[in-house]
């Protein structure tokens, strides 16, 4: 009875949903591109349930590790720092093409493609880092803009989607909240690479 009230609480732990919606726009400019450019946007974002900036943020997690074992705070800051390059846009990039290859279309999304007559925008709205301890787990959270504008006129959205709460996890343990994160931007991706295929080549 202990293991079966044990393997409840862990599927519960895992449950989670993401909410993907169409703010304003339609996708009917997308059928045809070849090309998109994107950027992240993280400037914004607040994370946590208290909705912390991302410098109150790095300031208390990285205190809060120093407390513990001197110098792991700072260690930690910098692979905070780093994770946006090397694991969340990277993560989202790579789930946005598998799911278009997979589909036997064409379209490439990438950073620098200035010349891409569209661009889509990742603005990070909140983040949860979730937890590992073996046992239980909570998943990830990334809740982002998706927003897609005219390269030479960011000012022109023509098509802006919601993402709240995608979940970011992986099979086993994974005690890095970067990695988990980065999972979430993944889950992200696949989630609106499958909306666009769905709507623009209807």
């Amino acid at each position: 009875m202990k293991k079966l009230v044990v393997a409840v609480l862990f599927v519960s732990s895992m449950m989670t949903a993401q909410d993907i919606d169409v703010v304003k726009g339609n996708f009917d400019f997308l059928k045809d591109q070849k090309e998109i450019n994107v950027e992240f946007d993280y400037s914004k974002m607040t994370l946590m349930k208290e909705k912390k900036t991302e410098a109150q943020y790095i300031e208390d997690r990285t205190k809060e590790l120093n407390e513990k074992t001197k110098g792991v705070g700072n260690i930690w800051m910098k692979k905070w720092n780093a994770s946006k390059e090397l694991i969340w846009s990277p993560k989202f990039l790579e789930l946005m093409n598998v799911v278009f290859v997979k589909d036997k279309k064409e379209t490439s999304f990438q950073e620098g493609l200035i010349a891409a007559k569209y661009t889509l925008i990742v603005e990070t709205v909140w983040i949860y880092p979730g937890w590992d301890a073996m046992v239980m787990k909570q998943p990830a959270k990334v809740s982002t803009l998706l927003k897609f504008v005219e390269t030479n006129d960011k000012s022109n959205v023509l098509l802006e989607i919601s993402s709240q709460e995608a979940p970011g996890d992986q099979y086993g343990s994974n005690f890095s909240n970067e990695s988990r994160i980065g999972e979430g931007f993944a889950k992200t991706a696949k989630s609106l690479a499958k909306m666009v295929l769905k709507k623009a080549y209807k």
